[in-house]
């Protein structure tokens, strides 16, 4: 941890109400799961995000004691009507919360970029020693409020940030969409990981190379919802700390099968949980 930062992880995107085919609703996005692991992890978290204050400190109160919080005000939180599971996802926006235009001035150890809704700042001011992006967000469209979500191809703007991150993590159904991003971000050094679900992680070094590392078999998963924030987090942490890509990579997976072993954010786990996955994976500890 760099105790002389202000954070240790900050993440910039829009929390999120998704509701639920049976009618709950409960907190998402990939800055809340993703800045939730972070803080698993003994990180000191952040998120910046941009809705109604008081719906956001509603949905994240069971964990107020484990994240910080800044909500730049809007009318409306996004809110997305969610149905299926894995491949088979889909969802609708039923409110959008804007843009995050604001140039923030940030104090982080590592800095991720989380859009889910087209909303990440384009610039930033601060220390941000580290910078990972998942672009899924920016890969996203939709008709109208209600409107379900689709691909679309990140603008140039989007390609322009993807040029100043360490690393980057997409699913294998953004690659094609994703192209130039990932393309702009391993010319400019940056590691990028493509997760494909229970299938090989594809990573691709920096100067084009690429390994494949198979995702150990999970058994009775319960939930995949945030797996791949949780996979993110933990990815961008073990880079920062100095681990190589497969050795990252390895111990994103062991925090995503923690994550899928059980309901909702909660069963986000501990680095404890994690070595215990890493263990029974036949990986090893991770590193302290």
């Amino acid at each position: 941890m760099n105790h002389d930062l202000q954070f240790d992880y900050t993440t910039i995107g829009h929390v999120t109400i998704d509701v639920f085919e049976d009618g709950s609703r409960r907190a998402g996005g990939t800055a809340f799961y993703s800045a939730l692991q972070a803080a698993r992890l003994g990180r000191r978290a952040l998120i910046v995000t941009r809705g109604r204050a008081s719906e956001i400190e509603a949905l994240l109160e069971p964990y107020r004691d484990e994240l910080a919080l800044r909500v730049l005000p809007a009318e409306q939180t996004t809110t997305l009507r969610t149905s299926g599971t894995g491949a088979r996802r889909s969802q609708c926006v039923l409110a959008w919360a804007g843009p995050i235009a604001e140039e923030l001035v940030l104090d982080t150890a590592i800095l991720h970029l989380a859009p889910v809704a087209r909303e990440s700042p384009g610039s930033w001011r601060g220390r941000a020693r580290f910078v990972g992006l998942t672009p899924q967000g920016l890969a996203r469209q939709w008709s109208a409020p209600g409107g379900q979500i689709t691909q679309a191809r990140p603008t140039s703007a989007a390609a322009a940030v993807a040029g100043r991150c360490d690393a980057l993590v997409v699913n294998e159904h953004e690659r094609v969409s994703c192209a130039r991003l990932i393309a702009t971000a391993g010319a400019a050094g940056a590691v990028v990981a493509v997760t494909a679900g229970a299938h090989p992680n594809t990573i691709l070094a920096p100067g084009g190379e690429a390994l494949e590392l198979d995702v150990p078999a999970l058994e009775d998963p319960v939930d995949d919802l945030g797996a791949g924030d949780v996979f993110a987090a933990a990815f961008f942490i073990a880079l920062s700390d100095g681990r190589s890509p497969r050795d990252a990579a390895g111990f994103a997976n062991a925090a995503a099968a923690v994550r899928m072993r059980g309901a909702g954010a909660g069963a986000i786990g501990d680095r404890e949980a994690i070595d215990a996955r890493l263990s029974r994976a036949g990986l090893g500890r991770s590193a302290a």
